[in-house]
């Protein structure tokens, strides 16, 4: 089928009474370009029936519309069209007529357009999307047609869309052999046609080429499956992203009557507790990243070059794979990661039939999950970044009969669907054991603490149940539970429970065991069994990017509400990431780097001098609160803790020459070394030895009084063209002094201008708890950053974006 982006042209509101005899399209609708999300452009509400889930944003019902006018000629058509993703509850309306309709948010749907149409004529597609302002999501989900819309279009006899797959059966340095699945579906009279298939490398070259003759009968779909063959095939890795590009033709005599192209890599996997995970034969460890949906300060818009930058900045602070997490990956992401050479493990749900949210998946799950697994298995096939599908995150009912039967199902499901990817489920072990957990939290607690734990609220009682969380986990009811769920599975994601690695793998020598969720503190621990243990595959920190919602649970804080359980207003994002919204790596991403063994220059991260000596409430996901900087307005000689993460033997700390002393450093004290002094406006470095070899050292100056607001472009990322239907650019925004040396403890808001082509799409921050809208024009530094996107189409007229401070300081950068 032919495949036309159909993101131009609809109009949008929000609709505040459904019910209507005569649809109309307001006066007041908007024109706008898809994908579109409209909870961001909504007001934050501190009184938000969501709450800190979605970052206190809510949703609505919402309407958009678009006209499409078919020829006369169209009734030898077939006009489909491709949904990658509504959230939620979409229904799809052609010419006042319900053509199709799809309730869960994430998933890819088609919609059959024929029987609805007008030919000759504008025919009006209406799509109605009912969010609602109820609690319906644990995470920031965004509201309407957050992804691509396509229109397919071909003959009465077409190759079905998401039926082309191509499968590795065997592949080494000589030869591979494919297998190449397809459906042809046929709604004209009996044809005699050929299907042609071949094979291009990335230069172009025909590498494989096959035919195959197919008589079609009236109203038959017929699957066909022809073998290809690829001598010195480019095999597809983390570390060599080779892809290449399968097309088939069909055709009747001279006649071609459907084309259909899709890419693929050639690699096969292979999973065994000796060797563990394999891909083209060398063991693989995954260095994964959980990352939510959104798009930070695009909210849930999902545009191939955003995906691609994130997937780049997350690949160069180490990670080789990502959790989607939790729900199925759009297809602009997938297409990124298969460019980049990214691993993903995909995921279904993030709840079955018990609820999470008062009015989340769990009210349509029993009708809706054979559908939607089929649509993320469909999707997913060519791509050859995919190695794992989830069948669910931290399922309440998994451990009890009936959901081990449903465990059961799904994994059947997915395997008639796909037989060369693994399943698991990703398990919280204090989930399996049902209402069970309050009698074994307070089996492992103190005595004092176990009369108390029955009467907590739920943040008080998360609070317990993390400091004992490795006594917990390891519990026998949990582990009778395991055992269980792992007769159904591949592999055993453990989310939480590293603690069980090691005692697991010799009580169950076969069991695959793989980190789906993990603590960035506890990365040091985690990562010396993934390293030991060819059945632990690989750790999923919690997580790679931040995301909107969740709020604050990753915020250090010093009074309850301003961050971590419980935080309130104006919490935006949950800040446990590595990375934070705007694309900026924070202390815990360079620990993880030097964890890895991927980084020799050790990294300092100074903890706040405002707050010494107080105690801090830090949430299982923080280390500290610190920043990399050496640059507080404190009086000198404050006290202050620094952190220096170092490989090595040992670390050095120097502040303004002279030298703090040598420490034991690298795997002996899990990568982190602490040093108190005091705060002395300078230099601080830190110098890393293997012995009495100096291996790295980092040096922080402190800044002086600020004089700009600096603009650099995103050049690399700026000047890509991924075919999305607007072209973004990121201009990163930074608070210097005169040397160009950033003022971390001086933030200032700022208004942005742009003269010339383009406009201003979105302004913002990594500040955990900002209050100013981000499709606005006025920004304010956090921790002296700042990110700019502009939309502005390659090949422009001359533009320049200035920015202009409350306090006078400005900066401008020209096109």
């Amino acid at each position: 089928m032919k495949f036309t982006k159909f993101n131009d042209g609809w109009r949008f509101w929000e609709d505040k009474n459904s019910f209507a005899l005569i649809w109309s399209t307001p006066d007041d609708a908007r024109e706008v370009t898809l994908p579109h999300d409209a909870m961001i452009e909504s007001k934050r509400d501190p009184q938000s029936r969501n709450g800190g889930n979605t970052g206190f944003f809510d949703g609505g019902t919402y309407f958009y519309t678009k006209n499409l006018h078919v020829d006369e000629s169209a009734r030898e058509q077939t006009l489909e069209l491709r949904f990658d993703g509504v959230y939620k509850n979409a229904f799809v309306f052609v010419n006042g007529q319900l053509a199709g309709k799809n309730i869960y948010g994430y998933s890819t749907f088609y919609v059959p357009l024929n029987d609805y149409l007008n030919y000759g004529e504008d025919n009006e597609i209406r799509v109605q999307v009912k969010t609602g302002a109820e609690p319906n999501s644990r995470w920031y989900s965004g509201s309407g047609i957050y992804r691509d819309v396509y229109l397919l279009q071909a003959g009465k006899t077409y190759l079905r869309p998401d039926a082309v797959q191509v499968k590795t059966l065997e592949c080494g340095s000589d030869l591979a052999s494919l297998e190449v699945d397809s459906e042809i579906c046929n709604t004209s009279e009996r044809r005699e046609c050929v299907l042609s298939t071949e094979i291009r490398d990335h230069d172009g070259n025909v590498v494989a080429q096959d035919e195959a003759p197919v008589v079609l009968f009236a109203g038959e779909t017929r699957p066909l499956s022809q073998r290809l063959y690829v001598k010195n095939p480019s095999l597809w890795s983390d570390e060599h992203p080779d892809l290449y590009e399968v097309t088939l033709t069909l055709k009747s005599g001279d006649e071609t009557i459907d084309t259909h192209r899709t890419r693929t890599g050639i690699r096969k996997l292979t999973l065994d507790p000796v060797g563990g995970l394999k891909v083209n034969g060398q063991q693989v460890k995954l260095r994964g990243a959980c990352i939510h949906h959104d798009s930070g300060l695009l909210g849930a818009v999902t545009l191939k070059k955003n995906s691609y930058r994130e997937l780049a900045l997350l690949k160069r602070a180490g990670f080789n794979a990502i959790r989607m997490s939790h729900q199925p990956a759009a297809p602009a992401l997938l297409d990124a990661c298969d460019e980049l050479g990214m691993y993903v493990l995909d995921e279904t749900f993030d709840m079955w039939n018990r609820s999470k949210s008062d009015y989340d998946y769990s009210l349509v799950f029993d009708e809706c999950w054979k559908k939607d697994v089929e649509a993320m298995v469909r999707k997913d096939f060519n791509h050859p970044s995919v190695i794992l599908y989830s069948i669910g995150n931290e399922i309440p009912e998994i451990g009890t009969d009936q959901g081990l039967q449903l465990c059961s199902r799904i994994d059947r499901k997915i395997k008639s669907l796909d037989d060369t990817r693994y399943t698991l489920a990703a398990i919280n072990g204090m989930y399996t054991v049902g209402n069970g957990i309050l009698d074994v939290v307070a089996e492992v607690a103190s005595a004092q603490e176990s009369r108390e734990i029955k009467g907590l609220n739920i943040n008080e009682f998360m609070m317990y149940q993390d400091k004992y969380l490795d006594q917990i986990v390891s519990h026998p009811a949990i582990s009778k539970r395991l055992d269980d769920i792992a007769s159904e599975l591949d592999i055993l994601g453990y989310n939480y429970m590293g603690a069980r690695y090691e005692d697991d793998v010799k009580a169950h020598p076969n069991r695959i065991i793989v980190g789906t969720e993990t603590y960035p503190p506890k990365i040091a621990r985690d990562w010396k069994a993934v390293e030991k243990l060819p059945q632990v595959l690989g750790d999923f920190t919690w997580t790679g990017w931040d995301y909107l919602g969740e709020a604050g649970v990753g915020v250090p804080s010093y009074q309850f509400g301003v961050g971590g359980f419980g935080s309130q207003y104006p919490a935006l994002t949950s800040y446990v990431a590595d990375i934070d919204l705007t694309g900026f790596r924070r202390p815990t991403s360079y620990y993880r780097e030097i964890v890895y063994g991927l980084r020799q220059t050790p990294y300092i991260a100074v903890q706040n001098p405002h707050h010494y000596g107080e105690d801090v409430r830090l949430t299982p996901w923080i280390i500290s609160d610190s920043i990399s900087s050496w640059s507080w307005d404190v009086p000198a000689g404050s006290k202050v803790v620094v952190e220096v993460y170092s490989p090595g033997t040992s670390v050095e700390l120097f502040a303004n020459g002279k030298s703090l002393g040598r420490k034991p450093a690298g795997r002996e004290v899990d990568y982190r070394t602490l040093f108190e002094t005091e705060y002395a406006p300078g230099e601080l470095k830190a110098v890393s030895y293997d012995g009495d070899q100096v291996i790295g050292e980092m040096t922080l100056v402190s800044a002086g009084p600020a004089t700009q607001l600096s603009l650099e472009a995103e050049t690399e990322f700026n000047r890509m063209d991924c075919g999305d239907s607007y072209n973004l650019q990121y201009i990163d925004v930074t608070l210097c002094d005169a040397d160009g040396n950033v003022v971390t403890d001086g933030d200032v808001a700022f208004d942005v201008s742009l003269d010339g082509d383009g406009k201003i799409y979105a302004v913002g921050s990594g500040d955990h708890s900002a209050t100013l809208p981000f499709n606005g024009t006025k920004g304010r530094a956090f921790h002296g950053r700042a990110l700019i996107i502009v939309e502005r189409d390659a090949g422009s007229a001359a533009s320049t974006l200035r920015v202009t401070s409350e306090n006078g300081l400005s900066g401008k950068l020209a096109w």
